[in-house]
């Protein structure tokens, strides 16, 4: 693992607890910051969640070729 790969999982855990936030927060009925701003923030981590995880595997596995 790299610095750079653990900075891109490190990501990818932070966006997927925002997501998983979003979607408690939406199942409560009554988000604190409102519907909308909610939606968005599960619409923007939910894909870069993936991204980031795709680019850390890809990095790390980069790293470990001779």
């Amino acid at each position: 693992m790299t610095p750079k790969s653990g900075l891109f999982l490190a990501g990818s855990c932070v966006a997927a607890i925002a997501a998983v936030g979003s979607i408690f927060e939406l199942s409560s009925g009554s988000p604190d910051w409102g519907t909308g701003p909610t939606i968005v923030i599960l619409g923007l981590c939910v894909p870069l969640v993936g991204l980031l995880f795709y680019a850390a595997v890809k990095d790390a596995n980069k790293a470990n070729q001779p």
